[in-house]
This record gives structure tokens, sequence and C-alpha cells, in this order.
């Protein structure tokens, strides 16, 4: 699955890519977008259709569903883990989950890369990737979005809450051999070619495209992965590089080894 992911460009740079994109919030998020933790449940700039206009926007939006139902988040907050990612495989192919419930509740999460953990056999820490797509240096992942009232934690007051699942679906060759370890190994985001995201976001999306999309799988040749320092780790590097830039790892095995 995937629960880290970088955003390193302003948010002004989502206007290249999608100039009709309206923020009727003049949206400012302050945070370390170089790494952000899916478990940490931050805040994150969605793109989406508004639902009463059709007009494209971007919004901030929490990293991990709550259902609509829900209505103690204390309850759900161990549940919700479950809900940061949602399997291609079910939004269409399961009526009876929840994914199929908020089907066309479609969005996009804007990334500069993902991170990724590979298993080496004898080694106690498995080794951080870091992936992106090399001919797009801003790049676009499907997603569900989820639209929850909640009461305040402190003041009571009911809220209407905005959050999102990054959808994931069976790994191209490259990334089974990154992400080969764990209940999900073998799994990767849904990378999508530029047309193709924005196609997502159609209106008229018919379910047969719709299905298209989702099995879509990203050629490995698009795709760049480079070995980092310790994502999860308040430690600085000692390079005191960047934690999306290369890092070597001594005696690393080749990925087809």
């Amino acid at each position: 699955m995937c629960y880290d992911i970088s955003f390193t460009v302003k948010l002004k740079e989502l206007a290249t890519y999608f100039p009709e994109l309206e923020n009727p919030l003049q949206l400012e998020l302050n945070f370390d977008g170089i790494h952000i933790m899916g478990h940490s449940f931050n805040m994150h700039p969605i793109i989406y259709r508004e639902r009463e206009t059709n007009k494209l926007t971007v919004s901030p939006m929490e990293w991990g569903v709550i259902p609509f139902y829900v209505k103690s988040e204390k309850d759900f907050l161990r549940q919700r883990a479950s809900m940061l990612n949602t399997r291609s495989e079910r939004i269409l192919g399961d009526e009876k989950s929840y994914w199929y419930k908020i089907r066309n509740r479609r969005c996009l999460i804007p990334v500069t890369g993902v991170y990724e953990h590979r298993a080496i056999k004898g080694w106690k820490k498995k080794v951080p990737y870091y992936i992106r797509l090399i001919e797009q240096p801003l790049f676009f992942l499907p997603g569900l979005y989820s639209v929850t009232d909640l009461p305040d934690l402190q003041t009571g007051e009911m809220l209407k809450r905005f959050t999102f699942s990054l959808i994931t679906r069976d790994g191209n060759d490259l990334m089974k051999k990154i992400h080969n370890d764990g209940e999900n190994r073998g799994r990767m985001p849904l990378f999508l070619p530029l047309n193709m995201s924005k196609e997502f976001l159609d209106e008229d999306l018919s379910a047969e495209r719709y299905k298209e999309i989702l099995q879509f799988e990203m050629p490995e040749e698009k795709m760049e992965a480079i070995t980092v320092y310790t994502i999860r780790s308040g430690n600085l590097r000692p390079d005191g590089k960047a934690k999306n830039e290369y890092w070597e790892w001594e005696n690393l095995p080749e990925t087809n080894s």
C-alpha cells in the first residue's frame, strides 16, 4: 500500500496542470512537504469537482477516510488507519464495500513522489525508496473522498469533515521488487498519466471507462526509483540533505537479485 508521499512545490503550480482550477479559500497550507505520513491523518490539498457547481476546485482534506455514518471519531480512530488506501479492485467490484458507496466521489492527490520500503534478506531494517514519474515532476494520484458531520472534540460544534483515501492496485514489476514484504506487498499507487488523471474527474465518466482507468498499469520505464535515507525517523540525514534525495546503501543487492 502507500502511506508516505511527497509534495515539494508551491500550490500555485497546480494551475499549470489545471488552468480552470478554483480555490475559493485561497488555500495556503504550511507543512513539511518532503515527507507526508498517512498515519498522521494530516491535511493535504485535494482536487475534486464540487458537487453542487461541478466546478473543479482544490481544498484541504484529511488523509484517512472517515465514513459518513461514523458518529464518534474517537471510537473509529483505530479503524481509520485501514482507510488510508483503497484497493482499486473493490471500488466497482465489491458492492458491499464503503468504496462502492462513494465511488463517484473521485478526487486527485497532487504529489511529487511517493515512498516505499524494500525488505532485504538478512537485513534488520527495510530500505526506503523514493519513486516518481520521470516525465511529470508533479503528478496526480486518484483517490476517493468522504464527507462526514462530526462534533468538534473541544467545543462540541458540528463540523463537516472532508477526508480522502488513495487508490492502489497490483504493482508493476518495478514496484513488486521494491514493495516485497508485508501483508500488502506487491501493491502500488494507481499512477496515471496527466490526461487520464484529468479524465478521472470527468463528470460523464462511464462505468466502463472508470474500470479501464482503475486497471491502468504505469510502465516501469516511465518511473524512477532511488534509495533514500531512513524516512520514518526524526533524525536528520548525516549529510544534511533532504529526505527525498539519493542515499547510497552499502552492499545493497540489485532489485532483480
